[in-house]
């Protein structure tokens, strides 16, 4: 099958690349020239774990192109997948999306599906084949949603081996074409009507957020009250009906899908009367959350003047190098405004955090360690594997002030206790064994 693909962001390029893995001759456009010099020789813009590997494997029919006219022209499927921020208001940005829908109109010379694979509000999709079905050789195009839920460091696999695929389809030439098109590939499918489909992204990854706004709301009562919200959420996980997925208590989520969900749902629910106050609670607590730790640590210093912070994660979780609504970006800012000194450390997010927050105040070092080094406190926002397996002596020997902040819950309890330490972390007892 010939497919085209609008947008090589995290979605169009692992999904571009995991159909050339199944045989398909796959074509992925984008607007910037050197964006696709790099992915013609084999790097990926973006990193993925896997995606570089597979990109190489499939070269023979895999295309990178900025003239989305010679992609999409005889393609018999072409899915959009560019991004859909959020505006000022909470709501969507379509421009992209409608946008290609043009392009596509003015290009094709066949009968052809489109997919939407960007996450939109429900309707989207009617109004994106309105526009296709003006395209000026009066050519039958089919719309099909089929929204992903692949996880940014997961997403190869995620896109292989997905939990379900879901297609959402009005006729009977899209569902053939969607089942073609991912034959072979490992996970249940799911055909619904396409308002059902675009429902159905933004309920997931609505009640994921609410899953974990709720257990820090726990985690902020277990502090107050003595308890251990990793106990709680251990207890709670038992339960089939509850999983145990999603309980891990934290500073809040952050990244690419669930902020921008939230105020997406929340404003299309306003807009149709029925407000859905659960998800505006959800992004609430979550915008308190990332406040946490640097509140926290105000009994330790009532200003960052002059202090040397070490910062362990940049990156909103481990395995990207997406900054996107990360803890990191809200804080730094707090502790450079207070006059601190930044020494920070992160295995791939350091450039993009350059970009982001250019400050001579802020030093990137290459290990966990260097980043340590005669630090007066520490705030871990990223739980990389390097911070999780770092020896928790490293703490007192190397810092100035072994005061560590834990905004992940990287390390164990008893573990702390066994070193001079002042550890604070989320939903758990305060563990200070540095002799007053």
């Amino acid at each position: 099958m010939k497919i085209a693909v609008a947008g090589t962001g995290y979605v169009g390029l692992v999904t571009g690349v995991c159909l050339s893995e199944h045989g398909h001759d796959v074509t992925c456009v984008d607007v910037d020239e050197n964006k696709v010099k790099m992915m013609e020789s084999g790097k990926s813009p973006i990193y993925e774990p896997g995606l570089e590997e597979l990109m190489v494997k499939n070269m023979d029919h895999l295309y990178f192109t900025t003239d989305y006219k010679k992609a999409y022209v005889d393609a018999d499927v072409i899915i959009i997948a560019v991004g859909t921020p959020e505006k000022r208001d909470g709501s969507a940005n379509l421009a992209y999306v409608f946008g290609v829908a043009s392009q596509i109109a003015a290009s094709i010379s066949k009968e052809c599906v489109v997919i939407v694979k960007s996450t939109v509000p429900i309707g989207t999709n009617d109004e994106v084949e309105r526009l296709l079905n003006e395209n000026p050789m009066e050519l039958r195009v089919h719309v099909a949603s089929n929204p992903e839920f692949l996880a940014q460091g997961t997403a190869v696999p995620d896109t292989m081996h997905a939990s379900r695929i879901v297609l959402g389809v009005n006729d009977a030439f899209a569902k053939e074409k969607l089942l073609e098109m991912y034959e072979g590939f490992d996970a249940p499918v799911m055909v619904c009507n396409r308002r059902s489909a675009e429902m159905i992204k933004y309920a997931s990854n609505d009640f994921l957020a609410l899953k974990i706004s709720y257990m820090n709301e726990i985690a902020n009562l277990c502090e107050a009250i003595g308890a251990n919200v990793e106990e709680v959420a251990r207890g709670m996980g038992f339960d089939e009906r509850i999983g145990r997925r999603f309980l891990h208590a934290g500073i809040g989520y952050g990244g690419s899908c669930f902020p921008k969900d939230t105020k997406a749902l929340h404003h299309l629910s306003a807009q149709n009367g029925c407000e859905m106050r659960t998800v505006k609670a959800a992004i609430e607590v979550n915008e308190g959350q990332k406040y946490k730790l640097s509140k926290k640590a105000r009994k330790y210093y009532s200003d960052y003047n002059g202090l040397q912070i070490a910062v362990l994660g940049l990156t909103f979780k481990p395995g990207t190098d997406d900054l996107r609504e990360a803890p990191s970006l809200v804080n730094v800012p707090v502790f450079l405004e207070d006059g601190a000194y930044v020494r920070a450390w992160d295995p791939v997010g350091a450039e993009n955090f350059k970009k982001r927050i250019p400050d001579e105040h802020i030093t990137y070092y290459n290990t966990v360690e260097e980043a340590l080094k005669d630090a007066d406190i520490c705030f871990i926002f990223t739980e990389w594997p390097e911070v999780k397996e770092l020896p928790l002596s490293r703490f007192s020997e190397l810092m100035h002030r072994p005061i560590v902040m834990d905004g992940r819950n990287c390390y164990r309890l008893e573990d702390v206790r066994r070193v001079p330490v002042i550890y604070e972390s989320i939903g758990r007892e305060i563990v200070n064994t540095i002799e007053s």
